[in-house]
């Protein structure tokens, strides 16, 4: 045991929950990539053993669906649903609610943080348009992309850590995950409805036809269409998922219209190589010995995150201050063992956490900085006012499921 690792890992988790550097241009990922060198220049963790400590199928799996997202993004599919979306209709509250749906549907196949990557400032700019405050509308294309996101083991960074980790089937999370998620689609809707009924009742501007179908790759999409057709249909295999999505991923490269530079160029490296980072920090904290202790007198107490009174206030604690991504990795990291019923629990509850806060999920800080760039503004304060309420609603009726369903007891 080292001091050092101990140190390294309360720093690297404390920039995960301030989100930098204070005073620096130090980022989340920058904050886990110059704790990982701290822990490798001081031999606490070797490269062989940071090495290890990366779980390669897990990495794999997102790399390829984040190909499959650059199919759909480079074929101007985004542009396209943003347009149709924004003129979805007159009415502010029909428009709150076909975003609401669609973003949910796409997260949950494509992986929310991709979606909202592209979708943001399209939307944003569609919505300034027609003289909207898109605030509320941010709220929802955040919280319906996390949300939507808990339905599946792909549609998150942090679920696809858990299905890999816990060898989840595939459809069996489906069909338990559908029925909060689709509450928590329709809690996202309502809340954000009420808390910003003002704004959703101003009179928009003239409703102007889509002018992106010029730019639209109908190849393309339908391209993507069958690469998502095949990823599904190879889930149904004895095939690992990952390498079902690295062959769909392949066969997506081999273009001769689409630069793979430019497909590859579209992937989420940031997010890659904190995950990565996180890994190897983990590892380390892990050798000490203290986590293990810890685990022997929680487990003495009954507060092992395999109860609903434990999982359920964990999450939403973690999720809201180092992160969704981060919780999951050390809570897999330091309590591999844990039941399917207790890692399905976590997935649904960690991605539902994140729509407490701004801070809460990659998510939303995507979304509220892809906003800005276009000149929309998403403050903390604007978040949590739809936020608490929606994940409140979100939390009571997950529990009330776990419970009925008999997977994670109270």
């Amino acid at each position: 045991m080292t001091a050092l690792s101990v140190v390294v890992f309360i720093l690297v988790y404390l920039g995960m929950a301030l989100g930098r550097v204070p005073g620096l241009a130090v980022d989340r990922t920058g904050v886990a990539l110059l704790g990982l060198i701290a822990l490798l220049a001081s031999e606490d963790l070797t490269l062989a053993e940071a090495g290890r400590a990366v779980d390669m199928p897990t990495l794999a799996l997102l790399f390829a669906l984040m190909i499959v997202s650059a199919q759909f993004e480079n074929s101007g599919f985004y542009r396209w649903v943003a347009e149709r979306v924004t003129h979805a209709a007159r009415s502010p509250r029909v428009l709150l609610a076909v975003l609401t749906a669609v973003t949910g549907f796409l997260a949950a196949i494509l992986t929310n943080d991709v979606v909202v990557f592209a979708l943001t400032p399209l939307v944003s700019a569609g919505l300034i348009a027609r003289d909207l405050d898109p605030r509320p509308y941010l709220v929802a294309l955040a919280a319906a992309a996390n949300a939507g996101s808990a339905a599946t083991l792909i549609g998150n960074p942090q679920n696809i850590l858990i299905g890999q980790a816990g060898g989840l089937p595939f459809w069996n999370y489906i069909v338990f995950a559908l029925p909060p998620t689709i509450f928590s689609l329709a809690a996202v809707y309502f809340a954000v409805a009420w808390t910003w009924s003002a704004a959703l009742k101003a009179a928009t501007g003239p409703r102007e036809e889509p002018a992106a179908q010029e730019a639209l790759d109908r190849f393309q999409i339908i391209r993507g269409a069958i690469a998502v057709t095949m990823l599904i249909a190879l889930f149904l295999t004895p095939l690992p998922r990952d390498l079902a999505a690295l062959a769909v991923a392949g066969m997506l490269l081999l273009s001769r219209r689409m630069s793979s530079r430019d497909m590859i160029g579209a992937v989420d490296w940031h997010l890659l190589l904190l995950i990565t980072c996180l890994f190897g920090v983990t590892a380390a904290f892990a050798k000490t010995g203290i986590a293990q202790d810890g685990l022997k007198w929680l487990a003495a107490y009954g507060l092992l995150p395999d109860r609903l009174s434990v999982l359920a206030p964990l999450t939403l604690a973690t999720s809201n201050t180092i992160g969704n991504v981060p919780t999951v990795i050390l809570v897999l990291r330091l309590m591999p063992e844990l039941p399917d019923g207790a890692l399905a629990g976590l997935a649904l509850l960690s991605t539902f956490a994140g729509n407490l806060l701004l801070t809460g999920s990659l998510c939303n800080i995507i979304v509220a900085e892809r906003a800005k760039s276009v000149g929309a503004r998403l403050s903390f304060a604007d978040f949590a006012r739809s936020g608490i309420l929606m994940t409140l609603a979100s939390f009571a009726i997950t529990m009330a499921w776990l419970w009925f369903t008999q997977l994670v007891p109270l």
